[in-house]
């Protein structure tokens, strides 16, 4: 299976770093809609891909510009997460996802999936790392037995996690992709 991450565009909560941090739900802005139309003039995204998004406006206005005709799965297990893992790091508001009623109200054509895990109230931000590993897996298998090529739009911090649990090794910050970033890498189970 082909997976691959995609990072929102630029959103508001970036306006005035760092002081729009705390933003609840912050979008995408004009750069951020520039920068993912752009992508998708770059990118191929096919009927049979799967695509996950994490419950965050950002990213779901990034999924709807860059595979408009797609079915979209919202699930927090692609929400945003802390990296490095640091538990005296405050979590921040702009990282809050939506429930999975208010993902049904934002976007009702989204399908919402938790997989019966119990992670909508908190997230994944701050999960402890042995239980993301788990959660994360469970995420992996599901998808290895429904599509070929997963297109995942989420956070760097999440992105950088998964490539983590994926085996590779030594990533810092400096790994993070960036606004409307793509790391493509190929699982064969997990």
């Amino acid at each position: 299976m082909e997976i691959v991450f995609i990072r929102h565009g630029h959103g508001e909560h970036l306006i005035d770093y760092p002081h729009q941090l705390n933003k609840l739900h912050p979008g995408l802005t004009s750069r951020g809609i520039s920068q993912i139309q752009t992508l998708r003039q770059q990118l191929p995204i096919y009927d049979e891909d799967l695509v996950l998004v994490s419950p965050t406006k950002r990213t779901i206005e990034t999924a709807r510009i860059l595979c408009p005709a797609q079915k979209i799965y919202v699930t927090p297990l692609v929400g945003p997460r802390m990296f490095p893992q640091n538990p005296d790091y405050p979590a921040l508001v702009c990282d809050e996802i939506y429930t999975n009623e208010e993902v049904r109200v934002f976007d009702p054509e989204c399908e919402v999936l938790d997989l019966g895990l119990d992670c909508w109230t908190e997230g994944i931000n701050r999960m402890d790392q042995n239980v993301f590993e788990i959660y994360a897996g469970k995420l992996l298998d599901w998808c290895l037995d429904r599509a070929k090529r997963v297109i995942i739009i989420s956070h760097d911090g999440t992105i950088t996690n998964y490539r983590l649990v994926l085996g590779e090794k030594d990533l810092t910050r400096d790994d993070f992709l960036g606004e409307a970033g793509v790391f493509e890498t190929t699982i064969f189970s997990h």
